[in-house]
């Protein structure tokens, strides 16, 4: 079926936002990064292109939502510890981002998250699939 996901976030400073996902320890693909947009590498198949707000305009005719008044999407990852949930989230509040909310802890499942400059909204959470319950 699909073979890799494209997130299109509208961004209002290009530079400023690559500055604070360079800040996580994340990548762009240069093959696909240009003044007006910019290819986050998220994971092997997993990618976040950061565009312009005028150029982001272009591929819909509906308004842009403001991500600090309205929610337009959350975004979730998977990480390999809880350790690295509260990593991410500090690195992020230490590059300009904010945490709004506690973490989450489950017992199973814990998340955390962030907001980056723009107001879009990244959760991260661990889950330990053998403490998980049989159904849900």
């Amino acid at each position: 079926m699909h073979k890799q996901i494209f997130v299109n976030l509208a961004v209002a400073d290009l530079p400023k936002s690559k500055a604070f996902f360079e800040s996580l320890g994340l990548a762009f693909n240069p093959q696909f990064t240009n003044e007006q947009g910019a290819c986050l590498v998220l994971g092997d198949n997993i990618f976040a292109m950061l565009l312009v707000k005028d150029f982001f305009k272009t591929f819909t005719g509906k308004p842009l939502v403001d991500p600090r008044e309205a929610t337009e999407m959350l975004l979730c990852l998977s990480c390999e510890s809880r350790a690295e949930v509260d990593a991410i989230v500090a690195k992020a509040v230490a590059a300009g981002g904010t945490a709004p909310r506690a973490p989450q802890d489950h017992g199973f499942m814990y998340g955390h998250g962030f907001e980056d400059l723009d107001g879009h909204i990244w959760e991260l959470s661990y889950m330990d699939m053998a403490a998980a319950p049989p159904q849900m």
